[in-house]
């Protein structure tokens, strides 16, 4: 038995692979237990170190930040997936005048770190007159960039599905409109959705760039508690902490993201129709001489 991308290996590649994944996990656990070695070493798992997480106030406040990165991820996720859309649909048009200054709103999103976008907004804006929120630069700059980079992934899912799904739709009578609407992304977005959630993660990771231009999230208030000399400055036990929140939300919003995959597969409006019953075999001689006896057929006016 063959794959269609590489051959099977044989039993010397098998116990090759087999070492090389070993000596992987070796190096990888030397790596972390190094890194943890130098934690202990440098008194970052001592209690004071931790004091300050013995208070309830603080871990009120790291719900609060963790609530502000919830608020900026939810409105930015669903601007993007909206624009995404937009945008995606825009540069799918048969219509130079309408594909062209999509396609370059695109490409122009892409190319400009969100970072630099925060930047714009928060501190460029001011300067012609208009102030915004750090919560709004966060906002706008997530779904600016990520709605660009979701309608390119739309457009690929389009584009990958086979000719014959749009003829179908025109051949059943369906407008331009409908056969995107109700043909094409709907295949599309189930056939990209994996990479949707890999850049829905992206986006909430990307709300800790709010920090700097001081949008009260997690990582502001990871730096903000850290700095506190008070509590002995504990900015390694407030980042582990807050890089724990992160890798939980990103679980769980890969969680819901592939139940709702898994059931917009079970769906009964996206299954695939199976033929009524089975279809005989016929020769090619059988076929046209059936066609022929048709058209005659049809020439009687029966």
């Amino acid at each position: 038995m063959s794959s269609v991308l590489y051959d099977v290996p044989g039993p010397k590649a098998i116990a090759r692979n087999r070492i090389i994944a070993g000596v992987t996990v070796l190096l990888v656990a030397a790596v972390i237990g190094f890194f943890v070695w130098r934690l202990v070493a440098t008194g970052q798992f001592t209690g004071e170190k931790w004091y300050a997480f013995t208070f309830t106030n603080v871990w009120i406040n790291v719900a609060k930040a963790a609530g502000n990165t919830l608020l900026a991820f939810g409105a930015a996720a669903a601007g993007a997936l909206v624009l995404g859309f937009v945008l995606a649909i825009g540069r799918l048009s048969d219509h130079a005048w309408v594909r062209a200054p999509f396609t370059a709103v695109i490409e122009v999103l892409r190319a400009i770190p969100v970072l630099v976008m925060m930047f714009l907004l928060y501190y460029g804006l001011p300067a012609a007159g208009v102030r915004l929120e750090p919560y709004w630069a966060v906002v706008i700059a997530l779904i600016a960039y990520n709605g660009s980079v979701l309608a390119e992934v739309i457009r690929a899912g389009v584009e990958s599905l086979p000719r014959g799904q749009k003829e179908a739709g025109y051949a059943i009578g369906l407008r331009k409109s409908g056969v995107m609407r109700l043909v094409l992304l709907p295949q599309a977005v189930r056939a990209m959705m994996p990479v949707i959630i890999a850049q829905l993660v992206v986006t909430l990771k990307d709300t800790a760039l709010g920090y700097i231009i001081t949008y009260e999230e997690l990582l502001f208030y990871a730096r903000f508690i850290g700095s506190q000399s008070t509590y002995g400055s504990p900015i390694v036990p407030a980042t582990l902490i807050v890089a724990a929140i992160y890798i939980v939300l990103c679980l769980l919003l890969s969680l819901v993201a592939n139940r709702v995959e898994k059931r917009l597969r079970r769906s009964p409006s996206t299954a695939v129709a199976a033929p009524a019953r089975p279809i005989a075999e016929t020769t090619d001689t059988e076929l046209i001489a059936a066609q022929k006896g048709a058209g005659k057929f049809d020439s009687h006016g029966i």
